[in-house]
């Protein structure tokens, strides 16, 4: 039986791999603090030019951060070659001799150690000191960016037409790099949105001190993805058609990664050209982009603030919140001093004691024998009011009052209302037939109008601006088509009306019979 060979992970093999991860063993050793701050000592000095250090450069060095940070463990109290060993061990550092140093033959054979990063925990030490002063607060979607993306997009189409190859792997390297950071920036957004509707310790201070400016954040990344989305689609298509695969061999033909074969690099360069496309101009008419998919999610998270909001407010409104009251509630029960006294609040706040008995005798007690056990006789019907406040059906309550209809009040009521809507429907006839271009419209238009684009506009899907909305009410069918740059104005009797990127036109409905209601005499 023959052993399989290992396979390479992520390009290392099984004993690299372990010594990568062996560069973070300090981050989880009993002395981890100890072990940060000698590393930030190394660093310190690595930006003071000195990269090679002995141990008394080494205790130098932390006793300047210990003076400058009470944080930093005094070097006269740690074992300092004890840590420096175990970092070596690490791989973290690295350990040679220095004979120049000695100053007698017993130093010269003994030899002065001196220490230094090592490339890999160099940047382990890095990749740590990024995540410890990274601030998890501070993500923002940056929708400036969406005119660098448009105008690098039309510089890559002049410059893989020209043949720059160049100037092309600057473009798309740059393209690549700028969505990746909007793909950050949109992941750590709405995850710092979920984390603050999740939590269970929101401040309504800080919250709705900041609720204006989060609103308007959201709105004017929205409208400038909405703005710059079909841009981008058609900049993508018009690098295409200057040659997709000429751009993949120009760009793969100027990238300098030396330990990469051109195979590698093509296919490395037409992976990133398929996330770009992904993201700006799917292939599918059908399929929703990755930009898309983010006007969805901005549109969502929108609804997610004004739910919070919505919670905060309520809370606010009634003076304490209800997770204030059941904290409060959960430490009066924790400091009462008897069990007593605990079940005498329990029942004061949930109301509930002990159960209630009632006693009620059979209709005909002579039916049942009296030697029959409570077992074996037949059960008591009992009456719900009985049970649940202690009293018979009827008792203490009385005769209920006679119910007054008020006849002639309800007919000129529905008088009223079968009128008003024989106005509307009259309303909705008129501007069926004259439009709502050419003249002026009256009060009852006016809100026959309104009332179409109120069932127009709540119909509407995530926020869709591509699909048009129609209504249908009074006899007649109201149209909003989606128009691009159309500026649609309608006079009515309150003033003007204006609809931005819309067609407005209001026919007869087909489907609809126009019923004139007729009033009821009173």
């Amino acid at each position: 039986m023959t052993a399989q060979p290992s396979r390479p992970t992520f390009g290392l093999d099984d004993f690299g791999l372990d010594d990568r991860m062996r560069l973070f063993g300090y981050v989880t050793a009993e002395n981890r603090f100890a072990y940060l701050w000698l590393l930030r000592a190394f660093d310190s000095a690595r930006s003071s030019y000195h990269v090679v250090l002995h141990t008394s450069d080494v205790a130098a060095a932390l006793a300047a951060l210990h003076e400058a940070n009470a944080d930093c463990p005094d070097p006269a109290q740690v074992d300092l070659p004890r840590l420096l060993d175990a970092l070596v061990d690490w791989g973290v550092l690295d350990r040679g001799q220095d004979g120049s140093r000695a100053t007698t033959l017993a130093e010269y054979r003994n030899r002065h150690s001196v220490y230094q990063f090592t490339e890999a925990g160099y940047r382990a030490h890095r990749a740590v000191e990024a995540v410890l002063s990274a601030s998890m607060d501070d993500s923002t979607l940056s929708r400036l960016v969406f005119a660098d993306l448009l105008a690098d997009l039309n510089a890559l189409a002049v410059a893989n037409e020209a043949g720059d190859a160049e100037e092309v792997y600057r473009k798309f390297n740059r393209l690549d790099r700028a969505l990746a950071d909007i793909a950050e920036r949109a992941a750590r957004f709405y995850h710092m949105l979920g984390d603050l509707g999740r939590t269970n310790d929101v401040r309504p201070e800080a919250f709705l001190a900041h609720k204006d400016a989060l609103l308007a954040h959201l709105r004017d990344f929205h409208d400038e993805l909405q703005r710059y989305t079909p841009r981008l689609r058609a900049a993508v298509h018009d690098v295409e058609a200057t040659g997709l695969d000429r751009l993949i061999e120009a760009a793969a033909e100027a990238d300098e990664r030396l330990f990469h074969t051109p195979v590698q690099r093509l296919d490395d360069w037409r992976r990133r050209w398929a996330g770009l496309r992904s993201w700006l101009a799917p292939p599918g008419p059908e399929q929703l982009s990755e930009a898309d998919r983010l006007s969805d999610a901005t549109i969502a998270a929108i609804g997610d603030v004004l739910a919070l909001l919505r919670r905060v407010t309520e809370a606010r409104r009634g003076g304490v919140s209800r997770e204030s009251q059941l904290r409060h509630l959960a430490a009066w029960f924790t400091h009462t001093g008897t069990q007593e006294a605990a079940h005498a609040l329990f029942d004061a706040v949930f109301g509930l004691g002990a159960p209630r008995h009632v006693g009620v005798a059979y209709p005909d007690p002579e039916a049942v024998a009296s030697r029959l056990s409570w077992w074996e006789a037949p059960a008591v019907e009992l009456s719900r009011s009985l049970v649940a406040t202690g009293r018979a059906p009827g008792q203490g309550r009385g005769r209920p009052a006679r119910l007054d209809r008020v006849d002639d009040r309800r007919h000129r009521l529905r008088g009223d209302q079968l009128a008003r809507e024989r106005r509307l429907a009259d309303a909705a006839t008129a501007l069926a037939a004259e439009g709502v271009d050419e003249h002026r419209l009256d009060r009852s238009q006016t809100q026959v109008l309104l009332r179409l684009l109120d069932i127009a506009l709540a119909a509407r899907i995530g926020g869709a601006a591509t699909v048009p909305l129609a209504a249908a009410a009074h006899g007649v069918r109201l149209t909003l088509t989606p128009t691009p740059g159309r500026f649609t104005t309608v006079r009515t009797a309150e003033g003007r009306l204006h609809l931005d990127g819309y067609a407005l036109t209001v026919t007869p409905a087909q489907h609809t019979a126009v019923r004139r209601p007729e009033l009821v005499p009173a």
